[in-house]
């Protein structure tokens, strides 16, 4: 039953609830008959995807339409609006408070109904809907298409696929979600598919425990998503987004109702996010196929968090008081400060390349929080939009040289380095995503990521401003570092064409056991190695060689990606007055939304992160001469002979010991104990029920057989009647005596008694 909808919007508006059930649908057709198609259901996959990213793009363009009609370009035509109206960014724009509210689409149906609560199902189409239905949809299908090389022949390839377009599909259905319960139902589908995707290889047990790391670290933040709908639906009696977010800035609405609902929501938004201290899950989701590394990092699963506190800004604004001003800090902005710092740390010290990747991610996922809480709304935002283009890039630039270059290992140390010349494409494609990253001018990182330390300083919150100011730095030293030590230098190991089975390098598909031994023998000597996690067939290629460029279907992602990773930040380049981002996408202030303050942006502003980001890039690559360059220098083992220096490093290498703190302390604490009691229960507890039932059931069989099957049924009834047979056989046997005439006259008495019977009965 259609509950609720507003009026005609446009074909794709009122229809892009089709845009997540379509993979939704194509999942169950790929598990169903995937492998009986050309393809095995890859084509499946794919085609759902364009088919959503078809729908996504007709929804972006009439939403851009609404925008427009609203802020008065009704007289433009369609080609002038979409194609002119990037041009018209270059004119300052008018203040913001004149500028009209742009009314969402929203469409609900029914789902059913309980104690008169209705659960419904319907999608909320905004500017931030629109961006994400965008960006997951041409992410994701970029990266189908990549995987159809990358993991060809796998024996679960058939069910990569399903998982995939699941996967994407979950994501999809959280954007579009209307109310909170359709929310937490594509959030879990995520969780699922995560679990499924990171362990796809479980013949390793290191692969296995990623993945139940990954889902048991989720679920516990996913307590808060939980608690923080209840303490809304309690208080608010609602679970529409849109009557939450209206109640949320009514100034009558409890400020410790949004306060605790805030905490709550933001402790689930930690642990899908990656956030400190529940990030310790997503550097060993590497464990999984580089192409789920790239879709989970960029666009899917970790921006989910991001995704939850932007959705429910009125609650987290008005919950901890962002417009402060910076007075005081709060939760959000704390957390995501402290992210960014201790990821970018840990980043450092990885040899593996998908896991400096990850931290990089972790660290700017904290980006995107700590803008969010400085109020930084359209930056925080505009970067998850921005960093899915250049993060996916880096990802599958890493696949690229496993696949190709270094026999499926992701160690720079010592299966890379020289590749720049032998793998141009995804060189420069690598070379164009990190200077985003590191937020170089001009590049997009750079129209996102400045903004955020920009307008922290604006909003008064100096001590993340100068957070985000070493961030910037750190991020393009570690990311200087990883870039040094896989195309330049000298080619070591199978980059030189060595081949060598240790390490994890043996193939997980031929012989999963042998690789195991080496990976966990590589993990009890402390180095960061999963080339065996990522591992699939060679496809009848060598399986190590001299290095040459990636197939067309490996590179063309990258060739994509690349390119967009350079130009996606100039649809929202504040230098050049350029802001259609922030027309389209943030909603402005109303009974629904905080009015947001902007920064003005000035080059003498970003002049300190300019800085910064040159100073990283020249120190880095100095010390990476030094420390792994050919020629001699006393900065090599330096961690070794200087005490403090190898505490220091050993303390990164053990990320900050917070894996032994939660598996060896916390989880000790809790598990430890309660498995002892189970233990004692079971030994002593039902182990005695079972030996007291069992004990009584032998002394009743016991007395059965002793008194029932012995004394009554063998004594009275087989025994008795086969005396009483004996007894009456002795008594008859005389009458058997052969002699006619004896049975004559017993014939002739019964007749004789018989007349008299009958005589005395008709008397």
């Amino acid at each position: 039953m259609l509950a609720h909808e507003h009026e005609a919007a446009g074909w794709f508006l009122e229809h892009a609830w089709l845009i997540p059930v379509i993979p939704a649908v194509a999942f169950a057709i790929i598990i169903g008959f995937g492998k009986k198609l050309p393809m095995k259901g890859s084509e499946v996959g794919i085609a759902s995807m364009l088919a959503s990213l078809v729908l996504a793009v007709g929804t972006t363009w009439q939403w851009v339409q609404r925008v427009d009609a609203v802020h008065g370009s009704e007289g433009e035509g369609a080609l002038a609006r979409g194609v002119f109206g990037f041009a018209r960014g270059l004119v300052p724009r008018a203040a913001e408070g004149g500028e009209p509210y742009v009314e969402p689409v929203i469409r609900s149906w029914t789902w059913w109904q309980s104690g008169g609560i209705e659960f419904g199902l319907g999608q909320h189409i905004d500017g931030l809907a629109v961006m994400l239905l965008l960006l997951v949809t041409f992410i994701s299908t970029l990266v189908q298409v990549f995987s159809l090389e990358y993991v060809r022949g796998d024996r679960r390839y058939t069910h990569f696929f399903a998982s995939l377009t699941l996967f994407s599909a979950g994501m999809l259905a959280m954007v579009l979600a209307e109310n909170t319960v359709q929310l937490i139902l594509g959030w879990e589908i995520m969780g699922l598919c995560s679990f499924m995707l990171i362990g796809h290889w479980w013949e390793e047990q290191a692969n296995s425990r990623a993945a139940l790391k990954a889902f048991f670290t989720v679920r516990v933040g996913d307590m808060g998503l939980l608690v923080g709908v209840a303490i809304l639906f309690g208080a608010f009696g609602t679970f529409s987004i849109q009557e939450t977010s209206r109640i949320a800035m009514d100034p009558a609405t409890s400020q410790t109702v949004l306060l605790w609902a805030s905490v709550a929501l933001f402790i689930a938004c930690i642990g899908k996010s990656g956030q400190f201290p529940l990030h310790t899950w997503l550097p060993d989701a590497m464990a999984g196929p580089t192409p789920v590394s790239s879709l989970l990092h960029s666009s899917t699963m970790v921006v989910a968090g991001v995704f939850l506190v932007a959705r429910l800004y009125p609650v987290f604004y008005n919950g901890f008081d962002i417009a402060q001003n910076g007075n005081s800090a709060n939760l959000i902005a704390i957390i995501g400060g402290i992210t960014i710092i201790i990821a970018a740390g840990l980043a450092f010290v990885q040899n593996d390349i998908k896991k400096v990747l990850a931290y990089s991610t972790v660290s700017q996922l904290g980006y995107m929080m700590m803008g969010l809480g400085v109020g930084a709304w359209t930056p925080a935002v505009f970067h998850i939009f921005t960093h899915a283009f250049f993060k996916c890039c880096l990802f599958l630039c890493a696949g690229s040289i496993s696949h190709t270059a270094s026999h499926h290992s992701f160690d720079m140390k010592k299966d890379m380095g020289g590749l720049l010349r032998r793998m141009p494409i995804t060189a420069g494609a690598w070379m164009v995503s990190t200077l985003a990253l590191c937020g170089v001018p001009f590049f997009s990182g750079f129209f996102s990521k400045d903004e955020i330390i920009d307008n922290a300083d604006h909003n008064g919150y100096k001590v993340f401003f100068i957070v985000g100011l070493i961030g910037a730095f750190m991020t393009t030293a570690y990311m200087t570092r990883a870039t040094y030590l896989t195309f330049f230098g000298t080619p070591r190991g199978a980059a030189a064409g060595e081949h060598h089975d240790e390490h994890g390098h043996a193939d997980v598909h031929a012989d999963a056991h042998d690789a195991h031994a080496d990976v966990h023998a590589d993990a009890h000597a402390g180095h960061d190695v999963h080339g065996a996690h990522d591992d699939h067939a060679s496809h009848g290629k060598p399986a190590f060689g001299i290095a040459g460029e990636s197939p067309i279907l490996l590179v063309f992602p990258l060739i994509v990606l690349g390119f967009l990773a350079v130009v996606s930040g100039y649809i929202n380049a504040a230098p050049f007055h350029i802001e259609k981002f922030l027309e389209w996408v943030e909603p402005r202030a109303s009974e629904f939304a905080p009015k947001i303050d902007h920064a003005v942006f000035t080059w003498a502003k970003a002049a300190p992160s300019i800085i910064l980001v040159v100073l990283g890039f020249v120190i880095s690559l100095a010390l990476c001469k030094a420390v792994f360059g050919e020629a001699d220098s006393k900065l090599k083992g330096l961690t070794q002979r200087n005490r403090v220096l190898g505490a220091g490093h050993r303390f990164l290498v053990n990320k900050y010991y917070l894996d032994d703190l939660y598996e060896k302390v916390i989880v000790h604490a809790v598990a430890y104990p309660i498995a002892q009691a189970a233990y004692w229960v079971n030994q002593h507890v039902l182990d005695g029920i079972v030996n007291a039932f069992g004990k009584g059931g032998r002394r009743t069989g016991e007395w059965v057989y002793k008194y029932v099957d012995q004394g009554a049924i063998d004594g009275l009834a087989v025994n008795g009647s086969g005396k009483a047979a004996r007894g009456t056989g002795g008594a008859l046997r005389p009458l058997q005596s052969g002699k006619v005439n004896q049975y004559g006259a017993l014939l002739f008495g019964a007749a004789a008694i018989g007349a008299l019977v009958l005589v005395i009965v008709n008397i």
